[in-house]
């Protein structure tokens, strides 16, 4: 999918690059299938399509989460180093293209969770100091510091009579509903905990005593008063609903939510801060392993990748309200979106003004480098195994036994660390 729209700048990229082939006289053009359904939905029909050695797709866009089950499986062919592996990509990101120890994609665009806050409610309502504001956009802020914002919201919005508070109904929301989201939301709190749930090699590597320390952490994000209870039916459409229409003062969500809420909210209400425990997203470009693939086809694939997910795209991409895998793309003044290009979304714009999103004087989104950027760098990485569908499926049916059972709600943490550990041994390889 395209968060930036129908003609979004993927699609333009494609275009540039069809364009490039033209001018060269290349009989090659490219074509993007925009698979449907859900995520899991769209890799279950990639994986059909690469198993049964079908020459529809020679590129396959891959959530970062799948790279290790389709190299195991020796669908998508080893790439050069250099493709994840330039010193310009971001080191976690690269990891992301790697399974044991080979280059097996390259790194298209990134994403991590943020943290959205209402400006409106927490310094003209809660009458709390900018500079407090300050803390939640530093790297080692922890979920004790934006909770205390949370007390203070909820204070103000209890006593205030006036009509800024009267669609306010909790401090934060976030994606809690049965799928992919509550994984993310879950392994966010585990990695704020310091619980790392598998090794590099996709084992299973951590303990009763671990986990117990993820699901106290889990439960005190999600559980207690500050938490929207729509939440926990709610996935990023419905979320990004609840914050924009101001029924929470808090949200966690992508990056590509900040041009939206953005044109919703303006520059005075809106705030944006890295979240504590972030998990790094993002999708890597890979190329089939088809052996029927003539070389010719191998090699224009490859330069493809190559165009995709260079200097300049990964500059649009970020311009357009990805989050970019490049550090290039956030602080090299010689790198940018050239016209070829880019789009009506990528077009220059003052530094602060609306209509678009806010950008610094060259042109970047306002927070890229400041708030973006370092969230990226902080960010832990999500279980890397062939079998991450069993891990996410296991994990998202233990962790949201916590808010649908009344039993798992009064079961210690201790107890229910052990059943977390057990469902996880059942799916998992351990060392």
């Amino acid at each position: 999918m395209d968060v930036t729209g129908k003609n979004g700048i993927r699609k333009r990229l494609v275009d540039a690059w069809n364009e490039l082939q033209e001018k060269e006289n290349s009989p090659y053009r490219a074509r993007a299938v925009i698979l449907p359904g859900s995520a899991d939905l769209q890799r279950s029909q990639l994986l059909a399509a690469l198993q049964s050695g079908s020459a529809n797709y020679d590129i396959v866009n891959l959530d970062v989460t799948w790279v290790a089950e389709f190299a195991a499986a020796g669908l998508i062919r080893e790439l050069p180093r250099e493709y994840a592996d330039d010193g310009d990509i971001l080191d976690k990101v690269a990891t992301t293209a790697r399974w044991k120890g080979k280059v097996y994609a390259a790194p298209y665009n990134s994403d991590v969770g943020l943290l959205y806050f209402r400006r409106d409610y927490l310094v003209d309502g809660a009458g709390i100091d900018e500079k407090k504001l300050e803390s939640p956009a530093g790297k080692r802020t922890s979920w004790g510091d934006v909770a205390s914002l949370m007390d203070a919201v909820d204070a103000w919005a209890r006593v205030d009579k006036s009509d800024k508070s009267k669609n306010y109904r909790s401090a934060w929301t976030s994606q809690l509903s049965a799928y992919e989201g509550l994984t993310v939301n879950g392994t966010e709190a585990f990695a704020s905990a310091g619980v790392r749930l598998t090794d590099e090699d996709g084992r299973y590597s951590a303990s009763p005593e671990q986990l117990e320390k993820g699901v106290a952490e889990f439960r005190r994000r999600t559980t207690s008063s500050h938490t929207l209870e729509d939440a926990f039916e709610s996935d990023e459409a419905g979320t990004l609903k609840d914050f924009a229409e101001g029924r929470t003062a808090f949200l966690r969500h992508w990056p590509y939510a900040y041009r939206t809420l953005h044109a919703a909210l303006g520059n005075g209400k809106l705030g944006v801060a890295p979240l504590p425990g972030a998990v790094l997203g993002g999708q890597n470009l890979a190329v089939a392993a088809n052996p029927a693939m003539p070389e010719a086809r191998v090699k224009k694939a490859l330069e493809l990748v190559r165009f995709l997910t260079d200097k300049t795209s990964e500059r649009c991409l970020l311009d357009a309200g990805f989050a970019a895998t490049r550090t290039s793309a956030y602080t090299d003044s010689a790198v940018s979106c050239d016209d070829r290009r880019a789009g009506p979304t990528a077009t220059a714009r003052s530094e602060g003004t609306s209509g678009d999103m806010p950008r610094d004087k060259t042109q970047r989104p306002l927070y890229a480098r400041g708030t973006l950027l370092p969230a990226l760098e902080a960010a832990a990485l999500r279980p890397r195994t062939p079998l991450y569908g069993a891990f996410t499926h296991a994990f998202t049916a233990e962790l949201s036994r916590l808010h649908t059972s009344p039993t798992s709600r009064s079961v210690s943490d201790k107890d229910f660390a052990k059943e977390l550990d057990a469902a996880l041994r059942k799916v998992l390889p351990s060392g």
